[in-house]
């Protein structure tokens, strides 16, 4: 994400059908279509960010995470963000003003962001507090559900890590930029200024991963990205476009990074 002013967004300001509970959460659906960019900002409150149809992509400073319908992003108050839309979404925000996490004794568990997944009961629970029953007792109840379930937060396999360190993290970028190019790390380290080696020891301490495989996360998230927006694309054709000499070297590649084969994957998703 490169550098700008931050400017703090009132939830006032965002336009979409509003929920309140009078309590310390607000609850905002809203639609986006295609191609729209919500550029870096933050809230005063904590926010659940989920697409209940579509597929976005979610940036802070600590990395980028793809999110299709069955993941959500957990972003803490305070905390930059921006929003691309993938495809065309459904989205549906909780926003949690930071006295209701106090006093719900949730505050330190939830003070960096990350992705959750979204089992069918979290999905129906979040699209049940959007519905047109105002029940205090019910709605309360769904919401200390799905606090219990954020309790099953995951680094996913469509979160990619950002260096901080700028050569690391311009380097970075460059990838992103081509997920699916050759990229040598002698060219690379070049291009921003520094040695191979050294470009090398910074992806690994800044982002746990070794450059190969950061790469490779890199390329599976587009995979990810063109599974969850292009339904009919075949595997063959996904595995041809982002450059691998076979479906079943693309399979081992994905299964690597997920867990899972891409036909898997996809019907999951």
């Amino acid at each position: 994400m490169p550098p700008m002013n931050i400017a703090e967004k009132p939830i006032a300001a965002i336009i979409g059908r509003r929920i309140s509970t009078g309590d310390g959460i607000h609850m905002i659906a809203n639609s986006y279509e295609k191609g729209i960019r919500l550029d870096t900002h933050m809230h005063r409150e904590a926010q659940l960010v989920y697409a209940a149809k579509g597929t976005m992509q979610v940036t802070t400073p600590k990395g980028r995470w793809l999110v299709p319908p069955d993941r959500a992003v957990w972003v803490p108050s305070l905390s930059e963000h921006a929003i691309d839309v993938l495809a065309d979404i459904e989205m549906r925000t909780l926003y949690f003003e930071l006295d209701w996490l106090r006093r719900e004794a949730r505050s330190h568990s939830l003070e960096a962001e990350f992705v959750v997944r979204v089992s069918p009961l979290l999905h129906q629970t979040i699209l049940a507090l959007f519905d047109d029953r105002s029940d205090c007792q019910r709605t309360e109840l769904l919401l200390r559900l799905v606090m219990m379930e954020l309790d099953r937060a995951e680094d996913s396999a469509t979160f990619i890590p950002l260096p901080r360190e700028p050569r690391c993290r311009r380097a970075a970028h460059i990838v992103l930029a081509d997920p699916t190019g050759d990229h040598e790390i002698e060219m690379l380290a070049r291009e921003v200024g520094t040695s191979a080696r050294t470009l090398s020891r910074l992806f690994s301490s800044e982002t746990q991963l070794s450059f190969k495989s950061w790469c490779q996360r890199a390329r599976i998230a587009a995979a990810i990205e063109k599974l969850s927006t292009d339904v009919g694309i075949s595997v063959k054709q996904l595995a041809s476009d982002l450059g691998y000499a076979s479906v079943p070297a693309f399979s081992h590649a994905f299964r690597q990074v997920t867990g899972k084969t891409p036909t898997e994957f996809a019907a999951k998703e």
